[in-house]
């Protein structure tokens, strides 16, 4: 089932269950489906675009979330990370810290990395190896930690 009937039906279900942050979630998802379905000259949408775009909508959501609890706003805050919740659950699971570093290690190790100057090797081949798996801010952390 593609991503986008699962968001349909689950519009569907929230609708009936009258949950307003599930309906909000996805129907974010699905303008953003459909804003990428009709913008280029791509009309199919591969499941790496798919995880590319609620990955980016979730980075969204919780950004947001940050900014209005460093203002102390948590009345703002809260539905934001709700919405992410909801949009998470499109995504493949996450890779523990633990996992992260290990992929990470061998990476580190077939590229030759020694120093933070080799960062850049790492995080593109971390970034396309782990894409949906981890964040780019968490393969960012322990890029860091590990050569630093």
């Amino acid at each position: 089932m593609s991503l986008q009937q699962k968001v349909m039906s689950q519009l569907k279900e929230a609708m009936k269950a009258k949950d307003k942050v599930a309906l909000e979630s996805l129907r974010a998802i699905k303008s953003a489906l459909l804003l990428a379905q009709t913008s280029g000259d791509k009309k199919e949408l591969t499941e790496e675009d798919e995880i590319k775009l609620v990955q980016k909508l979730v980075k969204q959501r919780k950004e947001s979330a940050e900014l209005y609890t460093k203002q102390g706003r948590e009345d703002l805050a809260e539905p934001e990370l709700a919405q992410a919740k909801v949009l998470s659950q499109f995504l493949p699971e996450q890779l523990s810290e633990e996992e992260l570093k290990k992929v990470i290690s061998e990476i580190i190790t077939k590229v030759g990395a020694s120093s933070m100057k080799d960062m850049g090797k790492v995080m593109g081949l971390a970034s396309k190896k782990l894409a949906g798996k981890a964040d780019g801010k968490a393969i960012s952390g322990v890029v860091k930690q590990l050569l630093g």
